[in-house]
């Protein structure tokens, strides 16, 4: 039998704004000292009132239009009631049937993800698991912690929750729009949403059903849907949810029928379990947030929020690809951060007007050896010893030959060290080209005489040898010389 998936995703990304989300303590998670960045309200004391964060409700209305979201005319927040030892008050002010965003989708290659909704709620403290030695270290699973300590330094922070419709139908999509959702988010500068450090969160609602077959509401022995929690890497998603496809699988094949469940997943087994039954609404007890008024937004405010919405990701993959000709994996890393798009698209302006013409090899060369050199991926901060006049000098001598790929190697790397222009480095390191022939021949001979037993050997038929001749003519023009054109004239000379 042959089953489809249906997957939903729910995306949690702590927003970036200066103070939390209902009070004026600093927003930042990434605190080390626990418990400092707290006050009465976020630690749930009696008698506090929560203010709403404006700048948080404008980045989400940021994203909603991003998305192609219908905004909401009026919205409101609600309690959602659940006991926890990372929920101070007993309840989580977050938003139930007003959200912020309604609708909306993020295209995926050719497919299109509808969006249920985004909306705005307080993120959670964090809670420590201390471990004796020999016990186990999962998160997700404090039995046999020898004790538990709760940091408020979390509790608070804006969080953006988007839900989309289960329209995922493989773990390599659910991936591929997480991916891309990070990306939206880092451009819209709403969130870093970096998953290693808990500032995007994944949640994947994962369902089976027979192909052709109805809806889960018409045929309730199929579709049963079973959540996995707190997925904190893309890698982490794409395995939980293959894992998770293949293990309802086997359930149903064998005739039973799958547990409506909440599911953990253990990325050192790479597999999911079981952590308890799922919650319905209901159980939530839901109702409106009684010390914060309604929300409304006009017309003029949306039509501001959507002026200011900068050229989005996908948009600027498609024009990287058209106005300089680049191949869509090029296009595609160079979208992944914004900081190296404009990089590069600052060097090409630049190697354009010097008269340069190949927009690939500039970008093969920021990619493969100027990132190279950066090691993290990142030219934000070392911009200044590259500087993108000098990148697309140095790319223009090795488009007009005056330089070798090897050189070009040698003197960026010297550029990044000092922040030297080219040419001012090829002259002191004495990297110019050897143009003339004649005295390649004279190098090609020197090498020759120089080196006997090696031409012996090559003219009874060990064509390896060349290559250590090869070799020692780079080193005697310190690369100057490619090596296509050293072996023509070694041949010329060893078979006359």
């Amino acid at each position: 039998m042959n089953y489809v998936p249906a997957i939903g995703l729910e995306v949690h990304a702590e927003l970036n704004t200066k103070s939390k989300m209902f009070c004026s303590s600093f927003n930042d998670p990434t605190e080390k000292e626990p418990n400092v960045n707290v006050c009465p309200v976020c630690l749930g004391h009696p008698g506090t009132l929560p203010v709403p964060n404006e700048e948080a409700i404008r980045k989400v209305l940021r994203v909603g239009l991003a998305l192609n979201c219908t905004i909401a005319e009026y919205s409101k927040f609600d309690r959602k009631n659940y006991f926890y030892p990372d929920l101070p008050k007993g309840y989580q002010i977050s938003q139930y049937d007003m959200p912020l965003c309604k609708g909306g989708f993020l295209q995926i290659g050719p497919r299109r993800i509808n969006i249920t909704r985004i909306h705005l709620e307080e993120d959670t403290a964090k809670l420590m698991h201390l471990f004796e030695p020999e016990g186990s270290s999962e998160p997700e699973r404090p039995e046999g912690a020898a004790r538990s300590l709760v940091d408020f330094n979390r509790a608070g922070v804006p969080l953006m929750e988007l839900v989309t419709e289960p329209d995922i139908t493989s773990a390599k999509e659910a991936s591929a729009f997480a991916h891309e959702l990070q990306i939206l988010l880092r451009y819209l500068e709403v969130s870093d949403a970096d998953m290693e450090r808990g500032q995007m969160r994944v949640e994947a609602n994962i369902s089976l059903r027979l192909e052709n077959s109805k809806s889960e509401i018409q045929n309730p022995k199929l579709g049963t849907k079973v959540e996995v929690k707190n997925l904190n890497s893309f890698r982490s998603v794409e395995r939980a949810i293959a894992f998770e496809i293949e293990r309802q699988k086997e359930i149903l094949e064998s005739g039973k029928r799958v547990a409506q469940e909440t599911r953990g997943w253990d990325d050192k087994k790479g597999e999911t379990y079981s952590q308890r039954e799922k919650e319905e609404a209901h159980d939530y007890r839901y109702f409106p947030e009684p010390d914060i008024p309604l929300l409304s937004f006009s017309a003029a405010e949306i039509s501001r929020l959507r002026a200011d919405i900068p050229e989005l990701p996908q948009a600027r993959r498609v024009r990287l690809m058209e106005e300089y000709g680049l191949p869509l994996k090029e296009a595609s890393f160079l979208v992944q951060e914004r900081e190296l798009g404009d990089y590069y698209e600052k060097t090409a302006s630049e190697f354009k007007e010097l008269g340069g013409t190949n927009l690939k090899l500039l970008c093969n060369y920021l990619v493969s050896d100027l990132l190279g050199q950066l090691q993290e991926g990142s030219v934000k901060d070392k911009e200044s010893l590259v500087t993108p006049e000098n990148f697309a000098e140095l790319i223009l001598l090795l488009e007009q030959q005056k330089i070798t790929s090897r050189v070009a190697k040698q003197v960026l790397k010297m550029m990044f060290e000092t922040g030297a222009d080219p040419d001012h480095i090829i002259e002191e390191s004495g990297f110019t080209k050897v143009w003339g022939s004649e005295e390649i021949a004279r190098m090609a001979q020197a090498a020759v005489a120089a080196n006997p037993k090696a031409v012996a050997d090559f003219k009874k038929g060990k064509e390896a040898t060349l290559q250590f001749l090869i070799g020692n003519m780079m080193v005697v023009s310190k690369g100057a010389i490619d090596p296509g054109t050293a072996e023509k004239a070694l041949r010329r000379i060893l078979t006359d």
